[in-house]
């Protein structure tokens, strides 16, 4: 498949209208999921489907998938139930969902428009206060009923726990085929729920860390050739590609700046690395960091006053933080083990991070000041942590001794823990912010 019929269908997938009408909203409901506590008891909600006149079941089949896999809900089985909900505008027969342990309901209709557009309507209810706590309409074009379904949960999400939903995104990601040694490496996207995979490279040569602007609609990442290593950008509206320019020996692990003006990576020359800086508008870099070490893996904060790197300048490799012209410099890792590829979380309270101890990997958090460190898994090899835009989950590739690497998910506290919704092997993955 070409690289412009590749685009062509990202542009029908991705490229999207969305307009979004509230309804009136009880907001005196008690309902609500509480995910700072200790332990969270997954919320029983029912999501029946939809009716109307298309796509009702598959809406109500995507929000429930979404839900489902933040380990905060439990969708209940309710094909059962006499009350089949069909118009939304009728408040639902209560004691029917009672019956069914569910705590919360979320009932919808899906009508076609003259013009072919497509408008879907949905409530979200408190099945014992009987109370609505949620009512929108979305209207888009019928190709989009996907991101209809995840713009729904999102706003569910948001509603009962408080913090913003990650559902309406995309992962950014290296897909991997054959065998270990001789892996076919292409450059992937892909829905967060693992749907719309798309390929955007060929595999005749490897790519690495793959990496989001704050805009969703261009990428930068690492190709590696026999020729050597090119740093490029990818923009995923019109699929112009380039590199950022030519630098002696390697560069690797590119970074956009949260305003997408500037990208960090490193540039290896004579086994000692350092992390450079370049303004995409002029085209000028500069070197931000000097040591006689391998300094690499630049992560902007949120505010793209710092950068969180990993360095081996203290004998093995630690975290540190500098400000972005490469002051300052402060390292805030001083547990055992190797840590690596450092990650500013979106809302600038922790830092992502790989950690080696002996024979195990793990994946982990830290404030910015070093404090608080948790450790959130542990296997043969996790690597490669990467944020969802509400900062409460976390996307990793996870390998094992068979050596296909798989995507993982984990939330902040490390109990909600399970496979990414897709199939095949992956690796690197970058979490989109949410679409617009």
């Amino acid at each position: 498949m070409s690289l412009k019929s590749v685009f062509a269908g990202l542009a029908a997938v991705f490229a999207v209208t969305l307009s979004v009408a509230a309804m009136p909203t009880v907001a005196s409901a008690q309902i609500e999921v509480d995910i700072d506590k200790g332990a969270v008891k997954p919320l029983p909600i029912a999501v029946p489907a939809f009716s109307g006149a298309t796509r009702g079941a598959e809406i109500a089949q995507v929000i429930t998938g979404n839900l489902e896999r933040s380990g905060l809900f439990q969708p209940l089985n309710v094909s059962a139930v006499p009350d089949k909900l069909q118009d939304v505008n009728v408040q639902p027969r209560f004691p029917d969902w009672q019956a069914t342990g569910a705590q919360a309901l979320i009932n919808g209709q899906v009508t076609v428009g003259p013009d072919g557009g497509l408008r879907v309507d949905f409530r979200l209810w408190d099945v014992f206060s009987q109370q609505q706590l949620l009512g929108l309409q979305f209207s888009s074009t019928p190709d989009n009923w996907r991101r209809v379904a995840h713009k729904i949960s999102d706003a569910v999400y948001e509603r009962l726990t408080g913090e913003k939903g990650y559902f309406d995104t995309r992962v950014a990601f290296v897909a991997e085929s054959g065998p270990k040694l001789n892996r076919v490496k292409r450059l992937a996207i892909m829905d967060q729920d693992g749907a719309n995979p798309q390929y955007l490279t060929d595999g005749s040569y490897i790519v690495m860390t793959p990496r989001f602007s704050s805009t969703s609609q261009e990428l930068t990442y690492m190709a590696l050739r026999p020729t050597g290593s090119s740093i490029y950008l990818l923009n995923l509206e019109t699929s112009r590609q380039e590199t950022i320019g030519k630098f002696p020996g390697m560069v690797f692990a590119p970074r956009f700046s949260p305003d997408g003006s500037k990208v960090a990576f490193s540039v290896e020359k004579a086994g000692n690395s350092d992390i450079y800086m370049m303004d995409l508008r002029s085209r000028s870099s500069n070197r931000i960091t000097t040591d006689p070490s391998i300094d690499t893996s630049p992560s902007f904060s949120p505010d793209g006053t710092k950068i969180a790197f990993n360095s081996d300048r203290g004998g093995q490799a630690q975290l540190y933080v500098m400000n972005t012209d490469g002051s300052g410099v402060r390292r805030i890792s001083y547990g055992g083990g190797r840590y690596t590829t450092p990650v500013w979380s979106p809302r600038g309270d922790f830092i992502a991070f790989t950690k080696q101890t002996g024979g195990e990997f793990h994946i982990g958090v830290m404030r910015p000041d070093g404090s608080d460190e948790r450790l959130l898994t542990t296997s043969y090899l996790d690597e490669g942590p990467t944020w969802a835009p509400n900062g409460r989950v976390l996307m990793f590739f996870r390998e094992g001794a068979s050596g296909n690497p798989k995507l993982w998910t984990v939330d902040i506290t490390g109990r909600i823990l399970r496979p990414a919704a897709y199939n095949g092997s992956g690796s690197d993955p970058a979490w989109s912010p949410l679409l617009d």
